[in-house]
């Protein structure tokens, strides 16, 4: 598979998101991933940020459990599109165990990116636009 980068559908600016910091598309995260991509790593200085915090009891499994989702609103420096958000549900790694009562593990950073907001960036010349 050839690498992909994106910028922004709206006004077309370079987001400097790049298909090969993707997740692999049978990886499972709690928020789900439908009409989305999600990716390990992107470019912070294309975007700006919106922190959300919710309150709801959720279930990572029967032994572990919350009452606090946190997530981070994405929006494109250039025209404030909302172009997706930051979960903090990346997948536990072996051997993490809860911590304290509610048995909440920390979790990394996953950057979920709608794709109704991104298009491919054209190539020009063997280098992006």
């Amino acid at each position: 598979m050839a690498d992909a980068t994106y910028c922004c559908r709206q006004c077309g600016v370079y987001l400097n998101v790049s298909s090969n910091m993707l997740y692999p598309h049978d990886t499972y995260f709690q928020a789900g991933n439908r009409g989305t991509l999600s990716f390990m790593e992107i470019d912070m200085s294309k975007f700006r940020q919106q922190h959300e915090n919710r309150c709801f009891p959720f279930f990572d499994s029967l032994d572990s459990w919350g009452i606090q989702r946190k997530r981070t609103r994405l929006r494109c420096a250039l025209c404030n599109t909302l172009v997706g958000y930051i979960y903090y549900d990346m997948p536990k790694r072996v051997g993490d165990t809860g911590l304290g009562p509610s048995q909440a593990v920390p979790r990394g950073q996953r950057y979920r990116l709608k794709i109704k907001s991104l298009q491919e960036a054209p190539l020009y010349q063997g280098k992006w636009k």
